[in-house]
């Protein structure tokens, strides 16, 4: 797998498991407070889509991940 991939994977991950977290009808329920935490994973993909940085992406170029 590339950083490209891992990206969409882990943003996708984190964008379930944070309405899975935040939806009260959900089984996984916390607190509707976990919902912001879509918006910031949402605002990291609007971010890196225009400037082009993104932290994961440095992360697992350290980590020996192959770039895309």
């Amino acid at each position: 797998m590339n950083t490209n991939r891992l990206i969409r994977v882990f943003a996708g991950a984190f964008v379930m498991l944070s309405l899975a977290l935040g939806m009260p009808g959900s089984p996984l329920f916390v607190s509707q407070h976990w919902l912001w935490f879509t918006l910031v994973v949402g605002a990291n993909l609007f971010q890196s889509g225009i400037t082009r940085w993104c932290l994961l992406e440095k992360i697992l170029l350290k980590l020996g991940v192959r770039p895309a």
